[in-house]
């Protein structure tokens, strides 16, 4: 999936470090998981401050919150 969507996958190394911070250091464009179940309502908003998530099964897309007065 991600090499269809044009995505170079960068694995986070095990430890106790939270996703979101994986996220935030690796300074990535999108997340791809297998499914929504692998993130909770708070990880999810986390991520989303940072990157966009994508979903295998079922395929979905959740795009990265826009910053305020971004574009203004």
């Amino acid at each position: 999936m991600a090499r269809r969507l044009g995505f170079v996958l960068i694995w986070p190394d095990e430890g106790s470090i939270r996703l979101v911070d994986h996220v935030r250091a690796a300074d990535v464009d999108a997340v791809l998981m297998p499914a929504p179940g692998h993130l909770d309502a708070f990880e999810l908003n986390a991520i989303l401050h940072f990157a966009d998530i994508e979903t295998a099964c079922p395929r979905m897309s959740f795009g990265r919150w826009a910053a305020l007065g971004a574009g203004a």
